[in-house]
């Protein structure tokens, strides 16, 4: 049996996106599954938690080694942006691999790469070394990243669709928090948050060895690539790029915004604490809310949410708890579309195309990460620090206006 054929069951034919585009196809939805295998979802969950947590732990660490050696500050932020760049450049290659060699073997690789990568960081700390590093990181965490999320998608009933993606978001939020923590305990002064990476990375592949013949498969000669989803799906890339600015901008530059306004560090650093849980504690119910209402109708309750929330920073950034609580709802509404924006890829599409539509979300991702922090900067430059709210509450109001004209999807 090729690997195509092992690793493979869930395809769209491609008759069926010419005769509906972005539609299943009858012999597809039959294959929709109907119960949850509860083992496999709890696996592919704490999978995405436990890459969620190598990367969370990575970005602040590197920071920190490179700002002890006197690097610039634009050395350090364009280090960092080598993993989106890894992202970008390697989503559109991991359907044709996944396809080829099976999603369950392309993520142990991409593990085990990862596992290499940060030995190799940790043994030499060398800027330059990482430049490629860290693109090469990118790449790897993209066939985790990729393949973690179309599993959710093809495991989840379309019942309780919302609720799992919502677990998804919450698993691999948790995850990425967990990585600044860990910090705090390890330190970052010898190798052992490296150890941690590495054993983590390692976890990842055991576990996925460990419930390959569990995972959905693909049909051997299926075919899908972001070229021939993107024109199905325009609004949910927009969308997914929308998120990552939004995460990435606020993430960057909030720190700018509230010490702009009297804040300490302290105070900044608990704020986004709280804006971060309030990111993990409101996906499930998030989703959960899709399931029962639609999606349609939490994306728009969602963007209104965010608007409000864009309106109320300047007059509650010198409180304590009010503050708190908006962000709490803040960060969780504005990154809520992305779980929205998933489940409405899995209920179109499903095999070859479905792992497409989540490689364009990672480009996306990519390109929202990249543009968001630099477009808030300059907001700030040009209008003060009023124009990082207006800003981000002004693209979801252009999200909210397109989800409002938009034709609803077959």
């Amino acid at each position: 049996m090729s690997a195509a054929d092992e690793e493979a069951t869930c395809g769209q034919p491609q008759a069926a996106i010419a005769r509906a585009p972005g539609q299943l196809a009858p012999e597809a939805a039959e294959r929709v599954p109907q119960a949850l295998d509860r083992a496999a979802m709890a696996v592919v969950l704490l999978l995405v938690a436990v890459f969620g947590l190598a990367q969370g732990l990575t970005y602040p660490l590197l920071s920190f080694i490179l700002e002890r050696q006197g690097t610039p500050a634009w050395l350090i932020g364009s280090n960092a942006a080598m993993m989106a760049l890894g992202l970008i450049v390697s989503a559109p290659l991991v359907p044709q691999l996944a396809i080829r060699f099976g999603a369950a073997r392309l993520a142990i690789a991409s593990a085990l790469l990862l596992a290499v990568l940060f030995a190799l960081i940790g043994a030499v700390q060398s800027l330059w070394l990482w430049f490629p590093a860290r693109f090469l990181l990118g790449v790897g965490i993209n066939g985790l990243y990729i393949s973690s999320e179309t599993w959710v998608n093809q495991l989840a009933p379309d019942r309780i669709r919302g609720r799992m993606l919502g677990l998804y978001a919450t698993s691999l939020a948790g995850g990425f928090a967990l990585g600044p923590a860990t910090l705090a305990v390890t330190g970052t002064q010898t190798l052992a948050p490296f150890v941690v990476c590495i054993a983590v990375c390692l976890i990842c592949a055991v576990l996925i060895a460990s419930i390959r013949h569990r995972l959905p498969r693909f049909a051997a000669g299926e075919s899908g690539s972001i070229r021939m989803v993107a024109p199905l799906i325009p609004f949910l890339l927009v969308v997914t790029a929308i998120a990552a600015a939004f995460d990435q901008a606020i993430l960057t530059l909030f720190p700018v915004y509230g010490l702009g306004h009297g804040l300490d560090e302290t105070s900044v650093a608990t704020a986004l604490a709280v804006l971060i849980v309030g990111n993990i504690v409101f996906q499930v119910p998030i989703g959960t809310l899709a399931d029962r209402w639609g999606p349609r109708l939490v994306m728009v309750v969602l963007c209104l949410l965010t608007i409000a929330g864009a309106m109320l920073l300047p007059a509650l950034i010198d409180t304590t708890w009010p503050l708190w609580a908006m962000l709490f709802v803040w960060g969780s509404s504005a990154y809520g579309v992305y779980t929205i924006a998933l489940m409405e890829l899995g209920r179109r599409f499903t095999g070859a195309m479905l792992i497409a539509g989540n490689a364009g979300f990672a480009v996306m991702w990519g390109v929202g990460g990249f543009t968001g922090p630099a477009i808030s900067g300059l907001a700030i430059d040009f209008v003060g620090l009023s124009g990082l709210p207006m800003l981000l509450g002004g693209v979801y109001v252009l999200l909210l206006v397109a989800t409002l004209m938009r034709r609803r999807p077959a």
